[in-house]
């Protein structure tokens, strides 16, 4: 249908109609229309198909190929040959998805960054930008200096966010190895998704939040939102 939209649009259409009637005329030529669609020779079916695909064509991306990011050569290299040789589209879209979620999950994994910084208390914080989820965990864990820290750190996640149980997970054992070498963490600036994870996790997790604008902490494994 995609395939039509775009014949529509190249041939002048511009309203809904456009579409309504095409998908009318599909459905008449399925219902009533089968013993003339095979009186048809199949040369000119495999001639109008071909046509279509030339008319659907973006030819000014040939031209562009070699900027595109190599992600999006993979990918349409990819469904292009697998359309080609095992002559399933259906199934070469659907790897085309699945590669591109994998690069997008690589992407994100490496955007996690933390700003370091110690307030005039003695406590250092570490503020999180990025989303912190499987494919980050290794990146986030290296931020973090444990044997070095003061006794109390606070993890700010104003500009971050927890993503998946994995995420919750690295936080759990972050916090746990804080508390081997006697230190305390906070965590703080939740969103509100991230909170809820936390929540739901609460018999798995065992970690503080503080209310920074308050100056009001909790204690552990109370993971209601404050007042």
């Amino acid at each position: 249908m995609i395939g039509q939209s775009l014949i529509n649009i190249s041939n002048g259409a511009r309203a809904r109609l456009s579409g309504i009637v095409a998908s009318v005329a599909l459905l008449l030529f399925i219902m009533f229309g089968a013993p003339l669609i095979e009186q048809m020779p199949m040369a000119a079916l495999t001639g109008l198909m071909i046509m279509v695909s030339i008319g659907t064509f973006e030819w000014v991306s040939i031209r562009i190929f070699n900027k595109y990011p190599p992600s999006d050569i993979l990918v349409m290299v990819a469904v292009t040959l697998i359309t080609i040789f095992l002559h399933n589209l259906a199934l070469a879209v659907l790897i085309g998805v699945i590669i591109s979620a994998l690069v997008f999950a690589w992407d994100n994994a490496k955007r996690i960054r933390a700003r370091k910084r110690v307030d005039e208390k003695g406590v250092k914080h570490y503020e999180i930008y990025g989303p912190l989820f499987f494919g980050s965990i290794k990146t986030f864990n290296e931020k973090f200096d444990v044997q070095g820290d003061p006794e109390e750190v606070i993890i700010d996640f104003k500009e971050g966010r927890i993503v998946d149980m994995s995420a919750i997970e690295a936080v759990n054992r972050l916090t746990e190895r804080y508390q081997k070498v006697g230190k305390k963490v906070y965590i703080s600036n939740l969103s509100s998704s991230s909170h809820k994870l936390l929540i739901k996790a609460d018999k798995m997790v065992k970690v503080n939040i503080v209310d920074l604008n308050k100056q009001e902490s909790f204690s552990e494994k109370n993971l209601e939102p404050s007042p």
